[in-house]
């Protein structure tokens, strides 16, 4: 560091003896603070410091902006005046010099008009530099010192309109929060958008539906239209401080590279209207995407409103097909059946998953497969839901599950009918109208520990998504309206995860509807009321499960796409579930009688799952393996919890073993 610290001393006292040699009066007692004469004049004889011409704005790149931004000649003057010592420094002599004041070396209002050669008195000429004028509104020229006379008033080119002007296209820094980078994807609804761009439309919203393309096809209209886009992510921008001059700077950029603003995440920011009708106005062409109903009051102009379009099963592929690539080093060869296609992503979102899979494949020293694919899609799932859900991540697939055949198959088929509905319902258009949703919905009967939750991890695991389980704690409420509330919130944080939502012990809060007696009575049926008319709407999966199917209103019934009885194991599915349950990696004595065990006790699945996670903490503590004394006492001690009687006949052979 001493080293590299003398040379510099050696290149400031070279830098130093050069201007010495080139000051006209250098025995000058006041130097430094005044300009002479002779400075002014040495100054305006001389060229640049480095013997070159001064590198001046494009005149292209003013001339666009100029025709873009709507300036006028004087505009263009008194740009070029403000821009001058950012260019070149003997500007800020010279400039002193004029304002008669060596500390202001940018050139003022009064001065920039005298240069412009407008009398500085003119109002209309001094109006160019009020609020409303293109070069103040867009901020291409900042007027400081506000606390002085307007002639006195300094004038200032923000950095990144000069470096735009000298050919430096580098996104403004204090953007780096708020926009994002997006995936273009084109579409009739696309190509039609761009002609209307084109056309010279100014603000349009795009309304998403919950189909994740709207942003995807806006940026896919602006490059047809010839165009950039600016993607504005609005969570970010209403969380950033400052959100105001945000939006300026944003619709300064996009005046700079000619793009449009796209702003995604409308529903974010529908409470600030100030704000979206500062956005709206902000920049030349918006195009504002949401899945909201459009409000007029959030605008000053009228905009084009347009459906975002549904993506089909084909343009899916296609999608998944172009974002997977050719196989590569950390790709095998890979068949787009191992693709979570059925599931409603965005082209985003499809294009993360894909990055997401082959990160995942890089650490683990392996090709993409159809595991990490759905891996990578499950993590573009937001985490809103987690605060109202339980997040349960799938361990278990079909192998796990000891069902009849009836019931298997019924499984399989729901599994089917979520996988397949975009197919059937978007493409082979089976949607049934009157508002209805595009969800599936399904109800699981049977008593408790018969398999039905197990199910549902095991569908959510075949179709590649999460099993949230909505906790009956969070959504309940003592308070009128409040328990509607908190399942609003549920579905609509729903809506936007790919997920399976799970409502256990579901007869709680759909129950029947009763006749009204007092207010108690009406109020819940306002409850189950809304509750028919929501699952309706629903977008999602949804499955319920719960131990007294004779509780659940008929209204639901018939709204369900699929209702499942889980019976009661018999003997057959009892010795199949002791053996799962106990598995290949437990200790066995040689005494061990599960076929016993199978015919004696009419347990449920649960229930023996218990048993045995019992029995085998009673083998680890006693260190042996687990035999029947184990398996005997883990049997009783979940009778006792189940508050069953001991009978001698039940346990038989093994009954001084209870004992």
């Amino acid at each position: 560091m001493l080293t590299e610290l003398t040379r510099l001393e050696k290149r400031v006292r070279a830098m130093v003896e050069l201007r010495r040699s080139d000051d006209p009066a250098p025995d000058d007692p006041f130097r430094g603070l005044y300009l002479s004469d002779a400075v002014v004049d040495h100054l305006l004889e001389a060229g640049p410091d480095d013997g070159t011409e001064p590198p001046a704005p494009s005149r292209p790149r003013l001339a666009a902006l100029a025709e873009r931004a709507g300036l006028t000649e004087l505009d263009v003057a008194l740009l070029l005046v403000a821009l001058a010592p950012d260019v070149d420094r003997r500007f800020e002599s010279l400039y002193a010099y004029l304002n008669d004041d060596v500390s202001r070396r940018r050139a003022t209002v009064g001065l920039a008009l005298e240069l412009a050669e407008v009398p500085v008195a003119s109002a209309a000429a001094r109006a160019r530099l009020h609020p409303g004028a293109p070069l103040i509104d867009r901020r291409l020229l900042l007027v400081e010192d506000l606390d002085r006379p307007v002639l006195s008033r300094a004038l200032r080119v923000p950095d990144r309109v000069g470096a735009h002007l000298l050919g430096d296209d580098t996104p403004d820094g204090v953007l780096g929060d708020i926009v994002v980078s997006a995936v273009p994807h084109r579409t009739p609804t696309a190509d039609d958008l761009g002609r209307a761009l084109r056309d010279g439309v100014r603000l349009v919203y795009l309304r998403d539906r919950g189909r994740r393309t709207a942003v995807a096809t806006a940026v896919a209209a602006s490059r047809l239209a010839g165009l950039g886009s600016l993607v504005v992510d609005l969570r970010r921008l209403r969380a950033a401080a400052g959100a105001g001059e945000l939006i300026a700077v944003l619709g300064r950029e996009a005046l700079l590279r000619s793009a449009t603003v796209v702003a995604s995440s409308l529903d974010d920011l529908r409470e600030e209207v100030g704000l979206l009708r500062e956005l709206s106005a902000s920049a030349g062409q918006v195009l504002l995407c949401g899945d909201a109903t459009w409000d007029p009051h959030w605008a000053r102009h009228v905009p084009l409103q347009v459906d975002a379009p549904q993506l089909t099963t084909g343009e899916r592929e296609r999608v998944w097909k172009a974002a997977l690539g050719e196989p590569s080093d950390l790709t095998d060869a890979w068949d787009l059946a191992d693709a979570p296609v059925h599931l409603p992503l965005g082209p985003d979102q499809i294009v993360r998953a894909v990055e997401a899979a082959r990160l995942s494949a890089s650490i683990e020293a392996r090709g993409v497969d159809g595991s990490l694919l759905r891996t990578g899609a499950r993590q573009q799932n937001a985490a809103g839901l987690e605060r109202l859900a339980r997040r349960i991540e799938p361990g278990v697939g079909w192998d796990d599950l000891v069902l009849p055949p009836p019931v298997a198959t019924a499984l399989h088929e729901l599994a089917a009918r979520a996988r397949h509905r975009d197919r059937v319902l978007v493409d082979w258009r089976m949607r049934p109208g009157g508002g209805r949703g595009r969800g599936v919905t399904a109800l699981f009967a049977g008593d408790s520990g018969t398999g039905k939750t197990m199910s549902a991890e095991v569908i959510a695991g075949e179709l590649g998504l999460d099993l949230y389980t909505v906790d009956l704690a969070t959504v309940v409420d003592k308070y009128v309206g409040e328990t509607e509330k908190n399942l609003e919130r549920i579905f609509a944080e729903a809506g936007g995860v790919n997920g399976v939502l799970l409502f256990d012990e579901a007869d709680a809060i759909f129950g029947k509807r009763s006749e009204v007696r007092d207010a108690h009575d009406r109020y819940a049926n306002i409850e189950s009321a809304y509750l028919l008319q929501r699952m309706e709407t629903f977008d999602g999966l949804a499955i319920l499960t719960t131990n007294l199917r004779a509780n659940i209103d008929e209204a639901f019934t018939r709204r369900l796409d699929a209702v499942i009885d889980f019976p009661t194991p018999d003997t057959e599915m009892r010795l199949a579930l002791w053996e799962a349950c106990l598995g290949p990696q437990v200790p066995r004595a040689e005494n061990l009688d599960l076929s016993f065990c199978a015919s004696a006790f009419e347990l449920s699945g649960g229930a023996i799952r218990s048993v045995a996670v019992t029995a085998a903490y009673l083998a680890a503590e006693r260190g042996t393996p687990v035999g029947m004394p184990e398996l005997i006492g883990a049997v009783h001690r979940e009778y006792r919890k189940l508050g069953r009687l001991l009978l001698r006949q039940e346990f038989g052979p093994y009954y001084d073993l209870v004992r």
